[in-house]
C-alpha cells in the first residue's frame, strides 16, 4: 500500500470550506504542521478566533476529508486560533491591540454597558485575550459590574508612566471610575472628556490584546467622535432596545459613524446590531427589522430576564454567573457572531486591491 503523502492531505482539505469567508482552509492558509507517520495522520487547523462559532463542524468536516484517504488509519486534528489584527500605524495609541471594538447605542437605559461586559466576558471564555474600556466618562459602571473596587497601579515604562489595567474574570479592565470619587459628579467640557478618552487608550498598558471592547458614553458626542477620529476602530455595535423610539434613536448613532467615515481615513463599519430586552413588554423583533432598514448585520437579540441585571449587581456577568441560561447563550451567540464579522472585514482588507495612488508610489 502506498503511503500517504501531505499533498494528498491537503488536497483533500480542499472540501472543507470557512462558511464565513467562503473559502477552503487550505487556500486560507489555516493548515499547518501536517505530520504522517504511516496510517496516522495529525495536522493543526489554525482559526482567526477562538470564539469561531462553527469550531468544531469545521474540525469533524477536516476528519471526515482525510479519512476519505485510502492507507488512512488514524487522524488527530488540533484546533488552534491566531487573531489576525489591523495594521499598525505610528500613531496608534494601542499599537499591541489587535481589534477595537466600540459599544454604542443613541440613548441610555437599553443596557449597553451590560452587552459589553458580557461580549467581552463571552469572548475571554474562548480563550481570547481581551479587555475592556469603560469610556462612559459621566456614567462609568464596569468596576461594579465586574466587583472591582481596587484602584490601578502605576508602572514606569521606556515612553514614561502608565496605568495597569485589573485583571477581573479573565478581562483586562480600566475605567474612569477607578480614578474619580464615587461621591461627586462629573462636570466636565468637550476638551476635558476628549483628553480623557485618549489617555485611557494611550496611557494604560493594555499589551497585546486580540479584542478591545469599549464601552461608550450613549449618544453622539465628544466621547464617541474623539475615539472614531483618534482610534483605529475595528467597527462598531450598536445596542438598542425593541421600540420604535429606541430603533430611530439608536439609529442617529449609526449615522454618525457612517458620516465619521467619509469624512475621515478610517472605515468604522457597523459590525453589527444587538437588540436587548427583547420580550415581555418591549415587544421583539424591533432591533432585527432596524438592522435591515438600515442595511447592517443583526447579530442576535437577549431576552428580557431579571437575572441579567442582577448579575450585573454581584460583579459577575450573566455568562458567568448563570451560563446554562438562555440570555447567557444568546450573549455567547452574540459574541461568537461578533467575532466571525470581525474575522471577515480583517480578511477583506488584507485582500483588498491597494488604492491607485499606492501603487503609483511603490
Amino acid at each position: 500500500m502506498a503511503e500517504v503523502t501531505e499533498e494528498q492531505v491537503l488536497e483533500a482539505l480542499r472540501v472543507v470550506e470557512d462558511p464565513d469567508l467562503h473559502r477552503d482552509i487550505v487556500t486560507l492558509g489555516f493548515v499547518k504542521n501536517v505530520r504522517i507517520c504511516g496510517g496516522n495522520v495529525a495536522f493543526t487547523v489554525e482559526l482567526t478566533t477562538p470564539a469561531c462559532p462553527v469550531k468544531e463542524l469545521l474540525k469533524v468536516d477536516a476528519e471526515r476529508a482525510i479519512y476519505a484517504i485510502a492507507g488512512v488509519e488514524n487522524v488527530t486534528v488540533e484546533m488552534t486560533a491566531q487573531v489576525r489584527g489591523r495594521d499598525n500605524k505610528k500613531e496608534d495609541l494601542a499599537p499591541q491591540v489587535r481589534h477595537i471594538i466600540a459599544v454604542a447605542s443613541g440613548k441610555g437605559g437599553v443596557g449597553k454597558s451590560t452587552v459589553a461586559v458580557n461580549i467581552a466576558a463571552a469572548l475571554a471564555q474562548t480563550g481570547a485575550k481581551v479587555g475592556l474600556l469603560d469610556a462612559d466618562i459621566y456614567g462609568p459602571s464596569l468596576p461594579m459590574m465586574l466587583g472591582v473596587n481596587s484602584r490601578p497601579l502605576m508602572k514606569e515604562t521606556p515612553t514614561g508612566p502608565k496605568l495597569v489595567p485589573i485583571l477581573a474574570h479573565g478581562i483586562l479592565l480600566m475605567s474612569l471610575g477607578f480614578l474619580l470619587d464615587p461621591e461627586k459628579a462629573v462636570v466636565w467640557r468637550g476638551p476635558m472628556v476628549a483628553g480623557a478618552v485618549r489617555q485611557l487608550l494611550g496611557d494604560v498598558m493594555w499589551g497585546e490584546q486580540d479584542y478591545l471592547i469599549v464601552d461608550l458614553p450613549p449618544g453622539t458626542g465628544d466621547a464617541p467622535l474623539t475615539l472614531a477620529q483618534q482610534a483605529p476602530l475595528t467597527g462598531v455595535v450598536v445596542v438598542m432596545t425593541p421600540q420604535l423610539l429606541a430603533q430611530e434613536i439608536a439609529k442617529k448613532s449609526v449615522l454618525m459613524f457612517q458620516m465619521l467615515s467619509q469624512n475621515s481615513e478610517n472605515d468604522i463599519p457597523i459590525l453589527g446590531v444587538v437588540e436587548n430586552m427583547s420580550g415581555g413588554p418591549f415587544g421583539s423583533g424591533g432591533g432585527e427589522e432596524s438592522a435591515e432598514r438600515i442595511g447592517v448585520p443583526f447579530l442576535g437579540r437577549v431576552p428580557l430576564d431579571g437575572m441579567v441585571c442582577k448579575s450585573g449587581d454581584t460583579g459577575y456577568p450573566v455568562v458567568l454567573a448563570e451560563p446554562d441560561s438562555e440570555a447567557a447563550r444568546a450573549f455567547r451567540s452574540i459574541a461568537a457572531s461578533l467575532a466571525a464579522r470581525v474575522s471577515v472585514l480583517q480578511y477583506e482588507r488584507e485582500h483588498s486591491e491597494p488604492p491607485l495612488e499606492e501603487v503609483l508610489t511603490v
